[in-house]
């Protein structure tokens, strides 16, 4: 009798969770039709084994510009190596499916360039890569749902024996309820007490915060559990107009206050936003949870003996620091299992409904086009009553939230300052909605000794030096981290020659939204390094302040000339700022410009822009 194939082995990379909720998706519906799986993260897996598998499914998320997620730039270095040959892979079967947001303007390029390489290698693809778009009016799942069905149907043609009861077999989700993934156990507070830091309240605060992220089911990267410091808030100020409707922006100056962190400009802070304590408390009393209590947090796996290596903590402060229960909506998954506890029939029917195929618009509707969030979708189905470690596995992770600084240490050597936009919007049903991380900023108030657990990471934009020529385009809170440049360039002209700076501003009004006006227009003038008579140059499109709408990249073909005299000199070309249209825009402005300006057509226009990036003299950081 033949042997059944070994278990399907599903490699996912994730960066934000969403490629992991995919891949456990894709995991429980093989399940479902009888096919064991092997579920790993990329940066478990040795690549040098990829030619003995026999089949893979590769689910992989698109970052920023077309970034590999940080556990696949291993793999991605690995399989890029030029000694394998073209036959490296050729008893592979394989299938793609990426995560990407159309928004930006390499859409899925991390799951485009894995299945390029994966057919140069060898490998066979069991189907056309699958490519999920978050701009889709149904989110990923529009691609995921289709693009699973065909890969069973076509598994089971390569190998029957993955499906014994062929590809349309389904065991029914009452008989498939998985168990969680983790335990909670239970700690005498007496036996706690004497194990709590009698350190000061910010070692404290983050201990506090290294302890819950340590034994969160979400993982964290090693150094990222632990907070790189406490910084104080000293200075929060709108830079917008009171009162303004379309805009709302801050900026906020943050001192170190124990030893200073070394940072460059165009580095990235990464902020832990407080949670509302309202709905906090609202959160574990609908779960019937004691706030007072200490818990651990165990793989269900742990060996027992291992148990008494963690540092219990209490419910309450690991809801407030690890669980986002009143910000993120909840994933597919979490209405799956909700649908197992509801005890009320009609709430059941509705939530089998929500992730069945057939629900799966109304539940994208309902769900991920409302921002509903956890809370709120738990008080809508008041008959559910999940067990804590459901709710620990399955609640969005509170995540830390990344702001591009605006500051050079050398102007602010004490400190770091941010330009925060405070996010707000209505919903397709009229919701007022607001981003929590901007919000609870824009409220501190400094008198308040108020202290920010703070990460440092590199961005995207490196430090230029300063004999490298400049052209930075920043519209609204783009401008923030070419703050840091102006103020990092204006001390190095000081004690020697620095190279030229044009920089490109846009909002939408004068008067209402001209972040850091003074500021820029201070270094434009009297020979500052923004100034023409230096060979820069400050200039600003204010969109609505006309009726025909005038952007940055009008603003860059104004100057068409100078622009393409910089680019002729060596300049490095920034780009920062909102990641719709504007990236796309201002590269096709800067394509018109060579062409018309060298004399060279379209096509070479576009291979010279190449070069420049492969040069590391384009770069972009952009977000939505």
């Amino acid at each position: 009798m033949e042997e059944r194939p070994k278990k399907l082995l599903i490699l996912y990379a994730t960066q934000t969770g969403n490629a992991l909720d995919v891949a456990e998706r894709v995991g429980r519906e093989a399940e479902r039709r009888g096919c064991p799986v092997h579920l790993l993260s990329i940066d478990q897996y040795d690549a040098s084994c990829l030619a003995q598998e026999g089949t893979v499914i590769f689910v992989v998320s698109t970052t920023g510009q077309g970034d590999t997620p940080d556990p696949m730039k291993g793999f991605w270095k690995y399989i890029l190596q030029r000694n394998l040959s073209g036959q490296w892979l050729e008893g592979l079967h394989y299938a793609v499916f990426g995560l990407g947001d159309s928004g930006y303007q390499k859409f899925n390029f991390v799951a485009k360039k894995l299945d390029r390489r994966l057919l140069d290698l060898g490998a066979t693809p069991i189907i056309q890569r699958g490519l999920g778009d978050d701009q889709h009016p149904s989110g990923y799942e529009a691609a995921l749902d289709p693009w699973m069905i065909s890969l069973w149907n076509m598994l089971n043609n390569i190998n029957p024996k993955y499906f014994p009861n062929g590809p349309e077999f389904l065991i029914p989700y009452e008989n498939f309820m998985a168990e969680p993934k983790v335990r909670i156990w239970y700690h005498d507070i007496k036996q706690v007490d004497s194990q709590f830091s009698t350190n000061s309240d910010l070692n404290h605060i983050a201990l506090q915060i290294e302890r819950a992220r340590r034994v969160s089911p979400v993982k964290f990267s090693l150094d990222k559990n632990r907070p790189d410091c406490i910084l104080k808030l000293v200075k929060n100020e709108p830079l917008t107009k009171s009162g303004s409707k379309d805009k709302e922006v801050h900026h906020f100056e943050f001192e170190f206050v124990s030893s200073a962190i070394e940072y460059e400009v165009g580095d990235v802070l990464e902020v832990l936003p407080s949670q509302n304590p309202a709905a906090i408390d609202s959160f574990i009393l609908r779960c019937n949870l004691d706030p007072e209590s200490f818990i651990t947090v165990h793989p269900s796996e742990m060996e027992n003996q291992l148990l008494d290596a963690c540092i219990p903590i209490k419910l309450k402060t690991f809801v407030e620091l690890t669980m986002d229960v009143a910000s993120a909506s909840p994933r597919r998954y979490f209405f799956e299992v909700m649908s197992m506890f509801a005890t009320a029939e009609h709430e059941k029917e509705r939530l089998q409904y929500f992730v069945s195929p057939e629900g799966r618009d109304d539940l994208y509707q309902y769900n991920q086009r409302e921002r509903r969030t956890v809370l709120e979708v738990l008080e809508d189905f008041p008959s559910v009553q999940m067990p804590l470690e459901w709710l620990v596995q399955l609640v969005p992770p509170l995540k830390t939230r990344a702001f591009s600084i605006s500051s050079s240490p050398s102007a602010h050597p004490n400190q770091v300052h941010l330009t925060v936009n405070v996010v707000s919007w209505t919903t397709p049903f009229k919701r007022s909605r607001a981003g929590l991380c901007s919000n609870w900023l824009a409220k501190l108030d400094p008198e308040q000794r108020v202290y920010v657990p703070v990460w440092f990471q590199k961005g995207s934009l490196p430090p230029p030096p300063p004999s490298l020529p400049l052209i930075l385009i920043g519209p609204g809170t783009g401008c923030a981290p070419f703050r840091g440049f102006v103020e990092e360039r204006a001390i190095q002209s000081l004690t020697g020659s620095t190279a030229p700076v044009m920089f490109f501003f846009g909002c939408r009004n004068e008067d209402n939204d001209f972040l850091y006006r003074e500021f820029w227009i201070s270094h434009s003038q009297n020979g500052g390094v923004l100034s023409e008579a230096k060979g820069g140059g400050f200039y600003v499109a204010f969109s609505r302040d006309q009726s025909q709408k005038v952007y940055v990249q009008h603003k860059i073909q104004e100057h068409s000339q100078r622009v393409w005299n910089l680019l002729r000199e060596g300049a490095a070309v920034y780009v920062a700022g909102s990641s719709t249209k504007m990236p796309a825009d201002v590269l096709l402005a800067f394509e018109e410009i060579i062409s018309k300006e060298s004399g060279l057509p379209q096509e070479s226009a576009v291979r010279w822009l190449r070069a420049l990036e492969k040069a590391g003299r384009y770069h972009v950081e952009a977000w939505s």
